[in-house]
């Protein structure tokens, strides 16, 4: 996805929050805090990059990605096989780090696809290409009800990959309540054995 004029477009968003991530701020040095963040997103950015998406921005311990190359299911496919690629490799990222540091780490994931609006927002001197919509704040809401090591997907998402959706093994979970309109169905794909922290 090009960083182009403002433009209103269908998406695949997807969310990735690193969990545990605030204990292990509050006891490691400053510069480890950082260098791990560091390669917790550089981690997800080759992710999202080799599934043709886009990073849009990271805030504290989440990163946000769109994908809207080609058709919705295309785009819902690769934004899924993202966060697959997310959950199932960042167990050797989260081991060691459990290893030196002596606290766990995981990896939630949440995708939606609907419409959002694409384009350069932000201050003067430090804009950059971002998403605006009922799309992206769903997506976001959803990640906070993602377990670790799970990916949470809404039901336009999963109607988006079609027939490939009857093969994920997901589990239909409590609907997203947001006030004034209706629930929203939601699924969730266990990746890896659910940890005792979310």
């Amino acid at each position: 996805m090009a960083a182009a004029d403002a433009e209103r477009r269908t998406a695949a968003i997807l969310y990735a929050e690193l969990r545990n991530f605030t204990r292990l701020s509050e006891v490691l040095p400053p510069e480890k805090v950082l260098e791990l963040a560091n390669d917790f997103f550089s981690f997800c950015a080759m992710a999202v990059t080799a599934n043709k998406g886009k990073v849009l921005s990271v805030h504290n311990d989440a990163l946000l990605a769109a994908f809207g190359t080609g058709t919705p299911k295309d785009f819902a496919a690769r934004a899924l096989r993202a966060a697959r690629d997310l959950q199932r490799e960042f167990g050797l990222l989260g081991e060691q780090w459990k290893t030196q540091y002596g606290l766990a780490a995981a990896v939630s994931c949440a995708a939606h696809l609907g419409e959002a609006v694409f384009g350069m927002a932000g201050p003067i001197g430090a804009r950059q290409f971002v998403a605006f919509g009922d799309c992206v704040s769903i997506a976001e809401r959803l990640v906070h009800r993602a377990r670790s090591g799970e990916v949470i997907l809404s039901l336009d998402f999963m109607k988006a990959l079609g027939a490939a959706a009857q093969a994920l093994g997901v589990e239909e979970l409590p609907p997203l309540e947001i006030a004034k309109r209706a629930p929203i169905p939601v699924y969730g794909i266990v990746l890896n054995t659910r940890l005792d922290f979310t």
